[in-house]
């Protein structure tokens, strides 16, 4: 495994020896009219700079570029994904075996020889860095460029943290084409029955519902093991994670409506831009009801002021959180906001309540699927000043939240603040400042000059290098605790689990003790289940500086729950009406215990359960009588759970 290569002397870089004093001559003998570099005699690097180049110089995706990957091409896209490092457009300079730009606003160089690339100045704190080879950027520079897995265990690591669970075909059919293809491919795949039309379509607008939740599990639970959209559901359940409401704090007749319209508004923007579904969630009776500014009023005479409650949380923990961030998510000690923040765009959000016009009386389930309106007498017309925007007095209510939220999506805070999390519900909990960086600079430009875009993160987050990399297989930073709803959908969708009566009645599986500890838009507060900075105390991930957030809800009692939950779960019996059938797929290999932990390996975990830990659960497995059906079905049932206790499954890499 190639890492980077500091270059001292003549040996590391044939026919030529640069050092920075040699960097002068560099500039000056070079053609092309760059501007000769003077080199200050102390210059503070950060190290994150230098880290910035660390992942990239690994190890070569397998890139079939769409042609060969020249200086120019490569140059031209160091200058648009790194500006900080190498802003403005510079000319090719020549010095041989060099072609290279300089960058004086930075004294800067990116240059290519011999089919290497190198950086030298404050961006290395001037030491020659080799930073890979041609090869390893090509996928990154070509937009013509695919990546295809080399291996099934590939396909299936890829399909892990781009699906909530895939069977054997899925990954074979990964492995066959391109991650690029695949993703392509999610997104055309067309948005099957929304939440609040199935509910529609079973009864549940009976009088008999209008005062509880039943049914919304259900709807949650359909989707997401049944969706033929894998990306968009686990980009629906990642980004309820972040933009987070809760059945337990939706307190309206007809709340299953409610949060199933707020799954359908993530559902249609989960491949859509992030400004748009700020103002569909603002806006949403769900998000009025949960964070309590639906019905939300202008200051009056007896000193009520408008609730602060939104417009805090819209500010910490849906777009631009505490502090100010580098753009790689590098955290400050500045604050972003301030009280009088948040007091002040409080102001914005009042007048709003429910669209009623030209309903009956009690209101039925259709109010929930109406966007908010307005009530001008509760408006407050007056300017609003906040994150250094001033709002002019007399704005009108719609106009006065499109610029807010405008003002909260260009905040620089918000590419990768947002990036970040989603890196972490789906790749790792500890994305390296460089991989952040990464996505935010395609979080604030998709490449066609647009913010926002979730099909170019998503594709940033599942195609970057930092993802890909096997070498992370092996570094204790880098993975995820899987979720426990997550690792119920593993199952569920790897082994086809169905509802045969389309009912999906696996219930609320919050219980720690008997269940899972966790249930889909059941989060105890607006900080979700658990929050994205957790760290265990006490524990050699908090002495290594790492957070763990999925260990938030994890317990003595969890871990005991979720196995029994489980062993549940993967039996004939099922969850409720909802099971999986083994006949095709595990039962031909119960004789076999090696060829079905394997197997059950690959499709849950990807193969990252140790040889070591397999031949333990081989001895357990092979203590199974297999003569009779039930017996293989038992050694079913008994690997699968074992498989799905391990710890090398539970971790996901």
């Amino acid at each position: 495994m190639e890492q980077i290569e500091i270059v001292s002397d003549g040996a590391s870089w044939p026919q030529f020896a640069l050092t920075a004093g040699a960097a002068l001559a560099l500039s000056a003998c070079g053609g092309g009219g760059g501007t000769q570099p003077g080199l200050p005699p102390q210059m503070q690097s950060p190290q994150s700079a230098v880290d910035n180049f660390t992942l990239i110089g690994r190890a070569p995706l397998r890139a079939l570029a769409a042609q060969a990957l020249d200086p120019t091409a490569l140059m031209d896209w160091a200058e648009a994904a790194y500006p900080q490092y190498f802003p403005s457009h510079q000319p090719n300079l020549f010095f041989a075996p060099y072609t290279y730009r300089y960058y004086p606003e930075t004294q800067n160089y990116v240059g290519v020889a011999d089919g290497y690339v190198y950086v030298l100045g404050t961006v290395s704190n001037y030491t020659l860095l080799r930073v890979g080879s041609m090869g390893d950027f090509s996928c990154r520079v070509d937009s013509g460029c695919t990546v295809a897995a080399a291996s099934a265990t590939e396909a299936a690591r890829f399909l892990a943290q781009a699906t909530l669970g895939a069977n054997k075909a899925q990954v074979a059919a990964v492995q066959a084409s391109t991650y690029s293809t695949w993703i392509d491919a999610q997104f055309a795949a067309p948005v099957s029955q929304a939440h609040y039309d199935w509910l529609v379509a079973k009864g549940y607008t009976d009088e008999a519902y209008r005062n509880n939740s039943v049914g919304l599990d259900n709807t949650i639970w359909r989707k997401l093991i049944s969706g033929t959209d894998p990306l968009r559901q686990r980009m629906v359940l990642a980004l309820s994670e972040i933009c987070v409401v809760s059945v337990l704090g939706v307190a309206t007749p007809w709340r299953q409506f409610a949060i199933g319209n707020y799954l359908d508004i993530l559902e249609a923007n989960a491949f859509g831009n992030y400004r748009t579904l700020l103002g569909q969630v603002t806006l949403s009776t769900a998000m009025g009801y949960y964070l309590t500014y639906r019905g939300n009023a202008k200051a009056n005479s007896l000193g009520s002021q408008p609730d602060e409650n939104y417009a805090r949380e819209l500010m910490q923990l849906f777009t631009i959180g505490l502090l100010q961030l580098q753009p790689d998510g590098t955290p400050t000690a500045t604050e972003t906001y301030g009280a009088s923040d948040v007091s002040q765009l409080a102001r914005v959000f009042t007048g709003w309540d429910l669209d009623t016009s030209g309903l009956s009386q009690p209101l039925p389930p259709d109010v929930h699927r109406r966007p908010m309106a307005q009530v001008g007498s509760r408006y407050e017309t007056g300017s609003k000043t906040f994150l250094g925007t001033t709002i002019p007095v007399g704005t009108d209510a719609v106009t006065c939240l499109n610029t807010a939220l405008d003002t909260l999506f260009a905040h620089p805070n918000l590419p990768p603040f947002v990036s970040r999390q989603l890196i972490q519900r789906l790749v790792t909990s500890n994305p390296s400042a460089p991989y952040v960086g990464r996505v935010a600079a395609v979080f604030a430009n998709n490449g066609s000059g647009v913010r926002g875009d979730l099909r170019a993160v998503l594709r940033a987050i599942l195609l970057d290098i930092e993802a890909r990399d096997s070498v992370n297989l092996s570094s204790a930073s880098f993975g995820k605790v899987r979720e426990p709803v997550v690792r119920f959908l593993n199952w569920a969708r790897g082994f086809g689990a169905v509802s045969a009566a389309d009912g999906w009645s696996v219930g609320d599986l919050s219980n720690p003790a008997t269940k899972l500890g966790q249930s889909p838009m059941r989060s105890g507060s607006v900080f979700n289940f658990f929050r994205p900075g957790y760290v265990p105390p006490n524990t050699p991930i908090a002495s290594a500086a790492l957070a763990a957030p999925e260990l938030q809800i994890t317990t003595e009692s969890s871990i005991a729950g979720y196995v029994n939950f489980m062993q549940k779960a993967v039996s004939g019996s099922g969850i409720g009406d909802t099971r999986a059938d083994y006949t095709s797929s595990l039962v031909p290999l119960a004789t076999d215990s090696a060829a079905l932990l394997a197997e059950i390996n690959l499709v849950i975990a990807a193969d990252q359960v140790s040889s070591g830990t397999l031949a333990t659960l081989k001895t357990a497995l092979d203590s199974i009588n297999v003569v009779t059906d039930a017996g293989k079905l038992n050694r079913v049932h008994a690997a699968l759970t074992l498989v799905m206790a391990a710890p090398e499954y539970i971790v996901q890499k």
